[in-house]
Formats: C-alpha cells, structure tokens, sequence
C-alpha cells in the first residue's frame, strides 16, 4: 500500500502541493490524473525518496521513505519515461547490474529474470545490448530492471509515452498481471483511455490537492458526464478553448 497524507511541498514562492492526500490498494491499479503543474510528479518523488515533503507524510506498505530510503526502495519499483540505459550492457546484463545493486545473489537473479523475461516478452531482446533499442524495448526493459527485486508496489510516470500500440498493449497486460498477483500499482498518466482501461481508481489532483477519487464510472456519475475526459475537465476547472 502506498499512502500520502496531507503532504505539502513548495518551491520557494511555488507551491507544488498543498496538502494532498491519496492511497493506493495492493491488488489494484490507481491512476494519477492531473493537469501539468498539478503536482503529480512532486508526489511521486515523494514516495521515490527522492524529496522530502515540507510537511505531511508519506509511507510504502508503511514504511517512511524520507526516513527509511533504503527500506523503502526494497518494497518499491520504479518506471519513468526517462528510461536511463547503458547503451553496451545487454539485457541481460542490465538485469544482473540492478539485480546486484538490491543485494540480490546470483541465482535470484538468474531465477528472477527467467520469470521476468516471460512476463514482460523480453525472449528476441534478452541478449542484445540495448544501444538502438525502440522506445518500446527500452520501456520493456525498465519494467523489467524495476521488477526483479520483486517489489509488491510499483510507480510508473507516464510509462507509454512514445509507445507504439503493440508496445502499449503490452504494457497493459503485464500491468494487469501485476495486478492480479496483488501489486500496488500506481499510474500517473496524461491518456485518459489508458486509464479508463487499466486502473481500478482514479485520484484527480489540481493545484497540489486530491479534488475527486474513485472508478471512471463513479466520477462520471459524480459531474454527470458520460466520458472520463470530460469528468476530468469537470473536477480540474480547466476550461476549453483556443488561445487567441
């Protein structure tokens, strides 16, 4: 479970959040929705550990990550869409390095990325450096490094941006499958049929606070609209036009 509690975060004279609140299950996808600027992405580096809220708390299956960064990141996997290889390891060799760097032994490893390679379809990758990899492969393989510490949270930040759609629906299913092992995935997403497809809830932040939260259909119902799109564009205030 992954939880953030009335979290506060400024910039200087910017205030990036302003007291938001959310949790997400195990078992269950919750998508992040928000317009640029919301505060999305401040809340996940909360929970990565890599800032510290100015107040409020943040936890990972209730452990601290400010205060317990190294407890924190063995419970957690992370995917941005600033995937970060090593253009001359292999796949597999990037697996072996991030296997290592979580103190896992040899034959975890080797255990670890024979399931991984099946779950994410890295078979034609596996062995290939990844200097001229597509966006999709490199994003396989961020998944891949991200889960095979076997972590039972996993944040992903705009993870199918620059996906072709082979790539993208085979994300989906192997976040699907996460799922259904009892993950905690949370998503934070721009496509709004990606969410409406994958996650079981939606958290709507605007202006660093959580202003809605539930399924697609409850926050349709709530702002009587038919479509998630328009739901959102209800619950942010954000109006629709064309600058002149």
């Amino acid at each position: 479970m992954l939880v953030l509690d009335k979290v506060y975060k400024s910039f200087g004279a910017v205030s990036a959040l302003d007291g938001l609140d959310f949790r997400a299950g195990d078992g269950r996808i919750t998508g992040l929705l928000g317009p640029n600027g919301a505060g999305k992405t401040t809340a996940l580096r909360i929970l990565f550990g890599l800032l510290k809220a100015d107040r409020g708390s943040a936890a990972i299956d209730g452990v601290d990550p400010a205060r317990e960064p190294l407890a924190a990141r063995q419970r957690l996997g992370i995917v941005t869409d600033q995937v970060g290889l090593y253009p001359r390891l292999t796949t597999r060799e990037h697996l072996d390095y991030f296997g290592r760097l979580h103190g896992m032994q040899s034959a975890a490893i080797a255990r670890a990325t024979a399931e991984i390679v099946d779950l994410v379809g890295l078979a034609d990758i596996i062995d290939r450096r990844t200097a001229g990899f597509s966006q999709g492969q490199r994003m396989k393989v961020a998944l891949a490094r991200a889960l095979l510490h076997q972590p039972r949270n996993l944040l992903l930040d705009e993870p199918s941006r620059g996906l072709d759609v082979v790539s993208a629906r085979a994300l989906r299913t192997a976040l699907q499958h996460l799922r259904a092992r009892g993950c905690c995935i949370v998503l934070a997403s721009h496509v709004m049929q990606e969410v409406d497809q994958l996650c079981d809830e939606a958290v709507v932040i605007a202006a660093g606070r959580s202003v809605a939260c539930g399924s697609s259909a409850a926050l349709c119902a709530r702002t009587g609209t038919r479509q998630l799109e328009d739901a959102f564009i209800a619950l942010t205030g954000i109006e629709e036009g064309i600058a002149a």
